[in-house]
């Protein structure tokens, strides 16, 4: 097979589809890998480094798509890239179709074979390869908000680890799953004061084993949700349904009854965020305020650290990516359920339930196109 790897062009956006160690990987299993010019410079690796490893470089994107027969990507294909590609071709990247229509619209209507990183299943029953970005962003989060806070941004001014005669302050994580587990994880090494919001009693009983006394966990119900925003300095958004659009579990309304100049950080926005008034913003341009609120939204967390992200990605996504290669996506998808459970768009239909219940849609089953 051949596949390609464009550089991405979403804002800020520097990591890269394959690493030079996957396309070597590719090209010893006997594909061929075009990648295009300075695809990987955002993780320090130039062409010569990708040419070393077996692969072809092409001057722009449009060589790419139209010479290959799977894309890999990270994020989801913009819409110049939409319009490159063609029927029965593969696309494997990060989609988030749920809260973007025209995206959906538009993949539905190129015919391509579209696979979701972020809903390929595992047999724990967990999401392997949204995985390791969940992590990065969960523990990019503490970061970003912790600047975010900071006067000179509109937050209220307080140091999160707190000093010597001063409280610490406090951290409101609303969902304890990946992304929650490792924004808890860092708020409690810099001496935050943490609390986790959790429904699931399996859950909960982990979180306690985890962090001990280092961190409340209390189940998630409406009244301990607004009592817990009131006190909160930083509230930590980390809530999923796997392929659906993520629930607005903090109203405007609630915004009222927080602290002026306290920081929501909206880490589910690439599924819609689980804020009534979140919006995607861009590493450019990352935060706004609504109501004396500081909101940081922004929709490539992972971006910012793009070689950590990209190799983190690459361990979890190579696997599939050979596979396919290997068999063409029909028969990776006979052999593995969890890799069909990726498929979002097939041919011109839409293949994910949660998907099509967000946008009201119709959909096939993703076994049916088999």
């Amino acid at each position: 097979m051949r596949i390609g790897v464009p550089k991405e062009i979403k804002n800020h956006e520097y990591r890269v589809g394959l690493t030079p160690e996957s396309v070597a990987e590719l090209v010893a299993d006997g594909h061929d890998v075009w990648v295009e010019t300075q695809a990987g410079s955002g993780i320090g690796s130039d062409d010569a480094e990708y040419e070393a490893a077996g692969a072809a470089i092409k001057p722009d994107a449009a060589s790419v798509f139209e010479g290959c027969e799977m894309i890999v990507k990270v994020k989801e294909p913009q819409a110049v890239e939409r319009a490159m590609l063609r029927p029965g071709q593969i696309l494997y990247t990060y989609l988030h179709l749920a809260p973007d229509p025209d995206q959906t619209r538009e993949l539905i209507e190129s015919g391509a074979v579209a696979i979701a990183y972020e809903t390929v299943t595992s047999d724990r029953g967990g999401l392997p390869l949204l995985k390791p970005m969940s992590q990065v962003a969960g523990r990019l989060s503490i970061q970003a908000g912790a600047n975010a806070l900071q006067k000179e941004n509109g937050g209220r001014g307080v140091l999160l680890g707190g000093v010597p005669g001063v409280n610490s302050g406090k951290v409101l994580v609303i969902g304890g799953g990946d992304v929650g587990y490792n924004a808890a994880l860092m708020a409690v090494g810099i001496q935050a004061d943490v609390t986790i919001l959790e429904r699931s009693n399996t859950v909960m009983e982990k979180l306690s084993y985890e962090f001990g006394v280092r961190a409340n966990i209390e189940r998630s119900t409406p009244a301990v949700l607004e009592a817990r925003l009131a006190e909160a300095d930083m509230v930590i958004g980390a809530v999923l349904i796997p392929g659906a659009a993520a629930p607005k579990l903090v109203t405007r309304d609630m915004l009222g009854g927080m602290k002026e100049g306290a920081v929501l950080v909206d880490v589910a926005i690439d599924q819609g965020g689980c804020f009534e008034t979140s919006r995607p913003t861009t590493h450019a341009d990352p935060i706004f305020v609504v109501d004396g609120i500081v909101h940081y939204c922004v929709a490539n967390m992972p971006g910012a650290v793009p070689r950590t992200s990209t190799y983190a990605l690459n361990a979890a996504t190579i696997h599939h990516a050979k596979r396919i290669a290997r068999l063409g996506w029909k028969d990776a998808m006979r052999e593995d359920p969890h890799l069909l459970a990726g498929l979002n768009v097939c041919e011109g239909r839409l293949t994910l339930e949660a998907v099509a219940e967000a946008q009201r849609l119709d959909w096939v089953p993703a076994k049916s196109v088999l």
